[in-house]
């Protein structure tokens, strides 16, 4: 019976480590794409941490240091929720991005308010069908996987038991920023053109023939062409985003 202290010995460090790993884990899925939803309960969101914890700890096990005491476990507690917070913000950014696309394709062709809440979050319409879209998408191509990839190339851009440098995580959140923002734009630019068109062709008729009320012309046309354009560009504004995402979960310093 020589071997049961070392085994138990061996299995509280083990336990100790499975901690550290699930404070950053569960920090992350909390703001998620996909898995961190308002329609996602949260003890759906913890099991969901815990098969990630499960899944990575074979290869963050040796990048970290078990706490032995209550001020190490505190720090580790501090430290791993507040790196797996700004990893999980990191990917809701692009997201965001997606979403905000969705926002000025529609300001841009006149269907922000069409079923404007039919989500969790209120977004036009056109914003929650690629955002729903895109979260379909991003299950089926293996999110699970790229995110446990994920979370072990953390490790090297955040390491365990210690607070992220608040310039470093500063810089990269203005360039997370402006990426995701430079992303919405760039996906909605076919909306805006479209928009632009169309408002100099319906100035340009109405200085033609004054008589004629071009709003009771224009607004079907806007809207029938909103929608074609859409059934047009959907595809490609998905593939768009989730090659951006993947770049993203493959190295998270770009």
């Amino acid at each position: 019976m020589s071997f049961l202290p070392e085994l138990i010995e061996e299995g509280s460090a083990l336990l100790w480590l499975a901690a550290v790993v699930f404070f950053r884990v569960v920090a992350m899925v909390s703001f998620l794409p996909g898995f961190g939803e308002q329609v996602v309960s949260a003890r759906v969101r913890v099991v969901i941490g815990f098969m990630l914890t499960v899944a990575i700890l074979p290869a963050t096990a040796e990048l970290i240091t078990p706490p032995d005491s209550l001020p190490q476990l505190l720090l580790a507690i501090l430290t791993e929720s507040v790196n797996g917070l700004v990893l999980g913000i990191w990917l809701r950014l692009i997201i965001h991005g997606l979403q905000v696309a969705g926002s000025i394709a529609a300001q841009s062709t006149s269907l922000a308010q069409l079923l404007g809440n039919s989500g969790a979050d209120p977004m036009p319409a056109i914003g929650h069908l690629l955002n729903v879209s895109a979260l379909a998408l991003l299950m089926l191509s293996g999110f699970h996987a790229k995110v446990a990839s994920f979370l072990i190339l953390s490790y090297d851009l955040l390491p365990a038991l210690s607070f992220p440098d608040p310039a470093a995580i500063a810089e990269a959140g203005r360039t997370q920023v402006t990426r995701s923002f430079a992303l919405a734009f760039t996906l909605a630019a076919p909306f805006v053109v479209l928009s632009v068109l169309y408002n100099l062709t319906l100035g340009f008729i109405n200085k033609a023939m004054p008589q004629l009320m071009v709003a009771f012309v224009g607004a079907p046309v806007i809207t029938l062409g909103a929608l074609g354009l859409l059934f047009l560009s959907a595809p490609v504004m998905l593939a768009v985003w989730l090659s951006r995402m993947d770049a993203f979960l493959s190295n998270p310093g770009w």
